[in-house]
């Protein structure tokens, strides 16, 4: 697999390292591009948790396409070291903040601040991304209101779950990746972008 690539803003073209190894699942330029045509011209100014960040591919195209700022989460120190690279390299890194932490310990403290959007994609086939809604669910404060939460997984790890903090209004299915979306508040009448059965 090619590196992953900026797609769009300021540092658009350049190309980020991979995590060594296979602990990370990066997501692919086709999806990223399409999620970034979903949120359009809601990008500009806005905060961003990329948890489980890998190479920090979402959060720093958010910060290139103008996010405010972008705090990256992860517990691998190749990955902390990954991110870290490759904010310097987009010349992104003074609006990036990378903290090595295991994502559910992570959530389980009192917020300190919160984010227009949470970006959630674990290592897959181990319920992760409900563990982490979970978490989430339990302390609210880190999603800002009206703030979106997108879980990205396998299809095949898909199950409905209800949460007391937001609701699950929209998937969109590309290949062997799926997005669900979530609001914190009344989600909106329909997602933007292409619709795809």
């Amino acid at each position: 697999m090619s590196n992953p690539r900026i797609i769009a803003g300021k540092a658009r073209g350049m190309r980020l390292q991979d995590v060594p190894g296979d602990i990370t699942r990066p997501i692919t330029d086709r999806v990223k591009e399409a999620l970034f045509n979903i949120l359009g011209a809601d990008i500009p100014d806005s905060t961003w948790l990329d948890l489980f960040g890998g190479t920090g591919s979402v959060g720093i195209e958010a910060l290139s396409r103008g996010a405010q700022h972008a705090r990256f989460t992860d517990l691998n120190r190749p990955a902390i070291q990954t991110i870290r690279a490759n904010l310097e390299t987009t010349h992104l890194a003074s609006r990036g903040q990378v903290i090595q932490a295991d994502a559910f310990h992570y959530l389980n403290q009192q917020p300190d601040r919160s984010f227009d959007y949470i970006f959630i994609a674990p290592p897959q086939y181990k319920g992760l991304w409900i563990k982490a809604l979970q978490a989430l669910d339990e302390q609210p404060g880190w999603l800002a209101p009206g703030g979106w939460v997108i879980v990205q997984i396998d299809p095949v790890e898909y199950k409905t779950a209800v949460f007391k903090s937001f609701v699950e209004f929209e998937q969109r299915r590309y290949g062997s990746t799926l997005l669900i979306f979530f609001d914190a508040g009344e989600p909106p009448a329909e997602l933007p972008g292409e619709v795809h059965p």
